[in-house]
């Protein structure tokens, strides 16, 4: 029997798949080249897989292998981070500092899949980058991204911990910005997340230790050494995090610049200046 657009929004829906309509149509594209087309024979298989691990709460975006973020298509897998809506304020907001201020290097601390410094490099033709990750996996992944978006010759990747005590020597320092989205989620809320994120994405990308803080503490220790004076740092926030992360920064050197709130308004973005 093959399947159509509403047979598959009936079974997503039988198993409380969040917009069964949407992600049916484009799960039908995906499999069959249509989302109101009949797929019968091989696409057949391929959905009806497809729609069996996204029903055991496998994340669209990695049964698909891609995500969309900003303005580009990402390569994703389990081995990084699921790119989301949420972080491209931060990503808005570098791009208008890089611009502003003609800046010439930029470090990402954490990259994952790449996608904020690559959609950063994209708006920004002058600019170049550093990729740190901790992971050889995603920086394979970031790799492969930069290559499909025609960016490789303007990044760097490094593979490294800012836990690390040569952590300077491997990343160089005379940055103009840092950007970064840390781990930062209390270790004890990972296993109250929803499981396609606790069970998808990597626990590296996610825990933050015990109250949340442990990466931002360490960032804030190297970020003063890294920054050229009058450069940036843009971090991501978890939820009511922004004004802590303000007094980890506190005795650094670097001054609050501001909180920029996502859609949905929550305090998601810091930016303090060297």
């Amino acid at each position: 029997m093959s399947l159509n657009l509403n047979e598959v929004v009936r079974l997503l829906a039988a198993g409380k798949i969040p917009s069964p309509r949407l992600e049916a149509r484009i799960l039908l594209e995906n499999a069959g080249g249509s989302p109101y087309a009949e797929v019968s024979g091989a696409a057949e298989e391929k959905l009806r897989r497809q729609i069996e691990r996204r029903l055991a709460h496998t994340p669209l975006d990695k049964l698909l292998g891609c995500r969309e973020f900003y303005k580009n298509s990402f390569v994703v897998s389990e081995d990084v981070l699921t790119p989301r809506p949420d972080t491209e304020i931060l990503v808005e907001a570098a791009i208008e500092l890089v611009q502003q201020n003609n800046f010439a290097k930029i470090l990402d601390l954490g990259t994952g899949s790449g996608c904020i410094l690559l959609s950063i490099l994209d708006d920004c033709p002058a600019t170049q980058g550093t990729a740190v990750d901790a992971s050889e996996p995603a920086l394979d992944i970031a790799r492969r991204n930069a290559s499909l978006l025609g960016l490789s010759e303007r990044i760097s990747f490094v593979h490294g911990s800012w836990f690390e005590d040569g952590f300077l020597q491997k990343t160089g320092s005379g940055f103009d910005m840092i950007v970064s989205n840390p781990p930062y989620i209390p270790t004890a809320d990972i296993a109250s997340l929803e499981p396609e994120v606790r069970e998808h994405d990597p626990l590296s990308a996610l825990d933050g230790g015990a109250d949340g803080f442990v990466h931002y503490k360490k960032i804030a220790a190297w970020a003063p050494l890294l920054l050229n004076d009058g450069g940036y740092i843009l971090l991501e926030a978890g939820i009511g995090q922004a004004r802590q992360i303000l007094k980890v920064f506190a005795d650094t050197g670097l001054t609050p610049v501001d909180i920029l709130p996502d859609l949905s308004g929550t305090e998601r973005c810091v930016i303090l200046k060297k």
